[in-house]
């Protein structure tokens, strides 16, 4: 199968999907790698590099989609992107297709195979293409706001673990999921005090006994939230946010410390955190009541050369099943693949959307036997 690996277009985006060790595995498998000129460069990966491992080099994006049938990236389809993609494409990348109405209409119309990184699921029940972002997304967080709280970047000025007769860093962090533990497990290696909040009291329970002994948890709901933010250095929301959530209003920055930091992960404006917006690695803060934010909605991009090889050593073995059986015979002999099988030649095979659009959805099942 042709492989192409476009440059990503998403302003502040620098990972790149494949890395070239995991190139040469397609390569040694048989399949044609086409790699458009610097796609990796911003993640420390050369064309040189590439060319190594047997790729040939394209210059363009317009040259990648036109060349390959699987086109494997790290984000969504922009609308400058929209018209490269036509029925004999086979893309694989982060879609999130619930919140982006015009992706959702392309992808349909354009009547390609997608399947959604963030919807590949295994038995267990784990979003096992979201794992490993969620992990680099919690800790590169955590980086940011402990940096961002300095006093040369107007924050409270106040050192994460403290010193000799000084108390460290509180920092709350709403969420007891691979984004919050993981987040909680680097705040609490620095030495800040760290509270970790959640409406599931059996996962704390585990995070407790199993992972994190010294983290606090606290029941997450409206009056632990207020109490436990009152005194808060840095907040941090590691919640995926859902329609209808909200874990900190507007009307709560009032009970903050001035100055303290709100970091939101999830990035979603209005989301969980009702005051929340989107920024930028260029220009990350914004204030709100005298409350500093953070919401930069692809934190592991400004460590592209980690986030891009975990997250191509998540994916290549997907990869490597659809470009040796096919789309359909890929989804049909690996349910976690099923799972993420999102749109199928104008059909729409993913719930969430179709809910949030009121769109028509087809079961994947009978989208399979069609084709």
């Amino acid at each position: 199968m042709k492989i192409g690996l476009p440059k990503e277009r998403k302003e502040n985006e620098y990972r790149v999907a494949i890395i070239p060790s995991n190139v040469g595995r397609l390569v040694d498998a048989g399949h044609d790698v086409y790699v458009e000129h610097d796609a990796g460069k911003a993640a420390g990966f050369s064309d040189e590099m590439y060319l190594e491992k047997g790729t040939r080099i394209l210059s363009s994006e317009e040259e990648v989609f036109k060349t390959c049938e699987l086109i494997i990236k790290v984000k969504e389809i922009l609308p400058s992107e929209f018209g490269l993609l036509n029925d004999k494409h086979i893309l694989f990348t982060y879609i999130h297709s619930a919140n982006r109405r015009p992706q959702t209409e392309e992808l349909l119309n354009s009547k390609c195979v997608a399947f959604a990184y963030e919807d590949v699921k295994d038995q267990n029940g784990r979003f096992v293409l979201l794992e490993p972002m969620s992990r680099i997304a919690g800790e590169v967080g955590l980086i940011t706001g402990v940096f961002y709280s300095s006093t040369t970047t107007g924050g409270l000025g106040k050192l994460v673990c403290g010193t000799p007769g000084v108390k460290p860093m509180k920092i709350v962090i709403f969420g007891a999921g691979n984004v919050g533990v993981s987040c909680a497990r680097l705040a609490l290696g620095l030495g800040a005090e760290v509270v970790l909040m959640d409406t599931d009291i059996h996962k704390l329970e585990d995070i407790l006994a199993n992972k994190l002994p010294t983290v606090k948890t606290c029941f997450s709901n409206r009056a632990n939230v207020s109490h436990e933010i009152k005194d808060a250095d840095i907040v941090f929301n590691c919640v995926k946010w859902f329609p209808g959530l909200t874990i900190l209003s507007r009307d709560m920055l009032e009970l903050m410390q001035p100055n303290s930091l709100i970091v939101d992960i999830d990035a979603e404006p209005g989301g969980a955190i009702e005051s929340s917006q989107y920024t930028t690695h260029q220009d990350p803060i914004f204030v709100e009541k005298g409350i500093r934010h953070i919401g930069i909605a692809n934190l592991p991009s400004s460590d592209a050369n980690t986030a891009s090889a975990a997250l191509s050593n998540a994916t290549i073995k997907y990869i490597l099943q659809i470009a040796n059986k096919g789309w359909k015979a890929a989804a049909q002999d690996n349910e976690d693949l099923k799972y993420g099988l999102d749109f199928v030649k104008g059909y729409l095979t993913f719930k969430d959307t179709a809910d949030a659009f009121g769109m028509e959805l087809t079961d994947k099942e009978k989208v399979l036997a069609m084709f």
